[in-house]
């Protein structure tokens, strides 16, 4: 039996009272920023995965304050990863969390996945990164409330 990576991921947005979000520059491809992703393990559910990947790649423990937006989207993979899937695996499944801090935190990277990070004002973070579900979820938590 091939096997592959689960079509189905969760996005991490976190941000702070302040309107700030966190931005990663991904290792591969180069210069392309985005919040916490990842995809699900066999038997794991959204909210572990979200969990896990909050903590592999930032080394945040926030569990108890990580909200589901039950929000999720569709997309098409891209077909320069479509290789890491099973045979006729296009589109990709995304669940949708957030994260809100009080402020900034300093975040320890994963190197093998990422070479930096930012916290940007909404406008700024949803311009940079590479991911329009992503681009949808900042714009979306902007919107809920004017930040403190």
């Amino acid at each position: 039996m091939t096997t592959g990576k689960r079509p189905v991921s969760v996005l991490v947005v976190i941000y702070t009272d302040s309107g700030e979000f966190l931005l990663l520059n991904r290792v591969r491809p180069p210069h392309f920023w985005q919040s916490v992703t990842g995809s699900l393990r066999p038997g794991e559910l959204p909210r572990a995965a979200a969990v896990r990947e909050l903590r592999e790649e930032t080394g945040l423990m926030g569990a108890a304050n990580l909200v589901d937006l039950h929000t999720s989207r569709l997309f098409p993979i891209k077909p320069a990863w479509r290789a890491r899937y099973r045979p006729g695996v296009c589109f990709n499944r995304e669940h949708w969390f957030a994260l809100r801090l009080p402020g900034r935190r300093c975040i320890r990277l994963a190197a093998d996945e990422h070479s930096g990070y930012r916290w940007l004002p909404p406008d700024a973070a949803a311009r940079l990164t590479g991911s329009w579900t992503n681009r949808d979820a900042i714009r979306l938590l902007a919107s809920y409330a004017p930040m403190c």
